[in-house]
């Protein structure tokens, strides 16, 4: 090794010399700004800046899907995304343990034999996922509720905020929920993808807004930064 080299090495601190070497290997410097803190520009997801990053997801996933949010449906905690993106609906019902929301059906969904059988056409659970504790019990029962044909829509966050109160339990990857959902929806039509990039996970850990994105952004897919990640089964009924 030559021996400037080795002395550089002996002599200058460790964040000169990385600057070298990023220079000499024309890697490209950051500017970091303002983004250099340690406490985000929002605490609160973004809400109180605008709308959440992983909104733009969660509502693309759930306008593609339109179609399937009709007849019966059933919706964790409140039929906002039921009432937004449903059609020719005959019932909008809901399950919660909260009983502040007054849901249709008061229980925990990982023990929800309360909810009939084959009983909803679709059943949403947006951003829900990641703060069940018994995630298999309560996909189970998801798949349970829902008739031959009927499908569960579901979303859960990926590269985010992660609750402080205890109650956020999963963060897995696309191929991890691959995984579970292959364990608890086997024999079933399931399709799970994530949806995000470098720039969208980075604003979301911030607490920035999707209108603070733009549209190039937003629409990019970098499957290394999932930012959302949206779950999709469909019941096979008997043959």
């Amino acid at each position: 090794m030559n021996p400037l080299i080795v002395t550089a090495k002996r002599c200058l601190p460790p964040a000169t010399l990385a600057r070298l070497r990023i220079v000499t290997r024309r890697l490209g410097l950051p500017r970091w700004g303002n983004l250099r803190r340690l406490e985000p520009f929002s605490s609160y997801y973004g809400f109180d800046r605008g709308t959440p990053v992983d909104r733009y997801y969660l509502n693309r996933f759930l306008e593609a899907h339109t179609a399937d949010v009709r007849g019966d449906v059933l919706e964790i905690q409140e039929s906002t995304y039921t009432r937004r993106y449903g059609s020719e609906l005959r019932s909008c019902h809901t399950i919660d343990l909260n009983p502040r929301f007054s849901p249709t059906y008061l229980c925990d969904l990982a023990a929800a034999d309360v909810v009939p059988s084959d009983r909803y056409d679709c059943f949403l659970l947006p951003n829900t996922l990641c703060v069940l504790r018994d995630i298999r019990a309560c996909l189970r029962q998801a798949l349970r509720v829902v008739k031959p044909g009927g499908v569960v829509l579901a979303t859960t966050a990926a590269l985010g905020q992660v609750e402080q109160d205890g109650s956020d339990y999963w963060r897995l990857s696309p191929a991890g929920w691959k995984e579970v959902a292959a364990e608890v929806w086997a024999g079933h039509d399931f399709t799970i993808e994530g949806h995000g990039n470098c720039v969208t996970a980075m604003a979301a850990l911030l607490g920035l807004a999707l209108e603070e994105l733009r549209q190039g952004e937003l629409d990019a897919q970098d499957g290394r930064y999932p930012v959302l990640v949206t779950l999709f089964c469909r019941k096979i009924g008997p043959r």
